[in-house]
């Protein structure tokens, strides 16, 4: 089993994933490390303002400290360095363990099905057109963007339909729908727009 060891630069915590301003790369490294942990990678991490010590006990870390205010973080891998003064990507660090990293499934596709779902829950129609036909262009199938539509609907709904419960409890009884032609929000007026026949795109999202 291999074993990865981190000598970090002074830091407020063991990770520096603390107070007001988180470094991201420092949010990223964190979570890459504990995946490797749970892929059977032994890690040990080390700041240098709370264990000293640590780094006064590896000669290759105060060796490739000294005479350099970038050396750190130092990365160790089964007690030789592999890389210093960085954090690694997961795919780096993948590769010095032989683990194959996970891809990425939030594809440019995955991408405009979730805004298309963003435009439904917020009622955006000049979104919809957009990512609709940004989608078709990547090759999004209908039935994906249905599938993205429903789910939306679903998520949108879920909460309107918690609070008329509630009023109907306090209220004690069933509330009807108002007509439409009372409804304090008339739909906008605008071109129709289905997953068969799309009205014109416009040219950005709101």
């Amino acid at each position: 089993m291999s074993k990865v060891q981190v000598f970090d630069p002074p830091m407020c915590c063991s990770t520096g994933v603390c107070g007001p301003e988180v470094d991201p790369a420092l949010v990223r490294f964190a979570s890459d490390l504990e995946w490797l942990k749970e892929n059977g990678v032994e890690v040990e991490r080390f700041n240098l303002s709370q264990e000293p010590a640590k780094f006064v006990a590896h000669t290759v870390v105060t060796e490739a400290m000294r005479g350099r205010d970038d050396a750190l973080p130092v990365v160790l891998l089964d007690g030789k360095i592999v890389s210093q003064g960085t954090y690694l990507t997961r795919d780096a660090l993948a590769g010095l363990v032989g683990l194959a990293a996970p891809k990425s499934l939030y594809t440019e596709a995955v991408a405009e099905l979730v805004a298309i779902g963003a435009a439904i829950a917020s009622n955006c129609e000049p979104c919809f057109r957009f990512h609709y036909d940004k989608a078709r262009k990547l090759g999004v199938s209908k039935e994906d963007m249905a599938h993205a539509v429903a789910t939306a609907k679903m998520v949108k709904e879920a909460p309107a339909n918690a609070v008329l419960d509630l009023a109907e409890k306090y209220l004690g009884g069933k509330v009807e729908s108002a007509e439409a032609s009372k409804a304090c929000c008339p739909p906008m007026e605008a071109a129709p727009v289905s997953l068969g026949k799309p009205g014109a795109a416009p040219k950005k999202c709101c």
